[in-house]
């Protein structure tokens, strides 16, 4: 299935700006105030005039060793975006549909529709992935039922080549050292 994403939305690019943190998947204030293309100051100003829009369930702020440790993940991680001595705040999806009310720009509103459909899309692919490897578990569960199959008659025509190859008793008369 197609996702329809806005003119100069970039899907792969909204996509990997979502992150997992503490489980759940989220963005972090400045790459949100980058899509929506207001400063992150303005981003955060809007938040806190509006905190109660966002539970624990629509926002966190990174705890600094949190930060510290994504930060240093970030290829061209920069300081004027945000420095690590400020941790940044990260919107969970929900979050993310709330900043549409906050910031009512029809920029905000046209890039959350976008971001709403790169979480779409990710859930999509995370589903399809867990599909993917309960065949694979499947397919690996047969394989080794017959795997086993094999290694059973292997072993049993072992047995029997073993059985074949002993000396047998001779059969008949036998005669002894004396003379008739």
């Amino acid at each position: 299935m197609e996702i329809q994403v806005a003119q100069g939305v970039d899907l792969p690019a909204v996509q990997s700006k979502i992150y997992e943190v503490r489980g759940r998947k989220v963005m972090l204030d400045f790459d949100l105030a980058g899509l929506y293309g207001v400063e992150t100051r303005t981003l955060n100003q809007a938040v806190k005039r509006n905190m109660k829009r966002f539970p624990p369930d629509f926002m966190l702020q990174l705890a600094p060793a949190e930060w510290e440790a994504m930060s240093s993940q970030f290829v061209m991680t920069s300081r004027r975006k945000r420095p690590k001595s400020s941790p940044p705040y990260a919107f969970t999806e929900l979050g993310v549909a709330m900043l549409s009310s906050v910031l009512s720009s029809e920029t905000a509103v046209q890039v959350n529709m976008d971001i709403m459909r790169a979480f779409v899309a990710l859930r999509r692919y995370a589903l399809g992935y867990a599909e993917l490897k309960r065949q694979l578990d499947d397919f690996m569960a047969t394989t080794n039922m017959q795997l086993s199959e094999v290694y059973q008659a292997l072993a049993a025509l072992a047995e029997q080549k073993r059985e074949a190859e002993k000396p047998r008793k001779p059969i008949g008369f036998q005669r002894y050292g004396g003379s008739l």
